[in-house]
């Protein structure tokens, strides 16, 4: 399949701002009349719902492989039935977590086989790569501050599992520095979008 849209996905550990960001991003472009699908991972569509549902609130021990393969499972589904038809279609895909999320957390932060991850994520997506992709950097701190005290069950892991997180994320951006991103997201919403756009224009 020849891609015709434009594929762009939103990574950052969790409280790092990049829901915010993503919304205000389709915001924008709606409005200079570009059409766009904002999607997310996990949870996109009806399968989708059920499996974020086990991976965000089951109360149980959830093992790191079984986590794994859900996250993919969904992400199979995604590709195939909501963001290969965007682009085809010729939309903006904006998407709230993708490939990198995994490598992250269930790579970096589960400390799980990379190449492992890698070769499951290739074919979980067909091979699906992003055009864009922006990683939105905060310190561990600053993240939790945002989260609060309401927490799902990634949200409720410590510290040093979200501080490999973070240093997952920085590993990527340099293994890729053409498609991936990196901009802090400690700044005020307004100056974090304006360079949100900036990237994004570029394209």
């Amino acid at each position: 399949m020849r891609k015709e849209g434009v594929f762009i996905t939103f990574e950052g550990a969790d409280g790092s701002g990049k829901t915010t960001q993503i919304s205000l991003l389709d915001e924008y472009l709606c409005g200079k009349k570009r059409k766009t699908l904002l999607t997310r991972e996990p949870g996109a569509g009806m399968l989708g719902a059920r499996i974020r549902e086990l991976l965000l609130n089951y109360e149980g021990h959830i093992s790191p492989n079984c986590e794994s393969f859900l996250f993919l499972a969904d992400r199979a589904q995604h590709v195939d039935n909501m963001i290969k038809p965007a682009l085809a279609d010729g939309k903006i895909v904006l998407c709230d977590r993708y490939v990198d999320s995994t490598i992250a957390y269930q790579g970096y932060g589960r400390q799980l086989d990379l190449d492992r991850i890698l070769f499951l994520n290739n074919l979980a997506t067909s091979n699906l790569k992003p055009d864009l992709t922006i990683v939105f950097d905060v310190d561990v701190e600053t993240a939790f501050s945002r989260i609060g005290n309401v927490k799902d069950r990634m949200e409720s892991e410590g510290k040093e599992f979200f501080n490999r997180v973070r240093n997952g994320y920085l590993e990527i951006a340099k293994q890729e520095p053409d498609r991936v991103k990196v901009l802090a997201s400690s700044d005020s919403i307004e100056v974090v979008h304006k360079r949100v756009v900036a990237l994004v224009e570029s394209l």
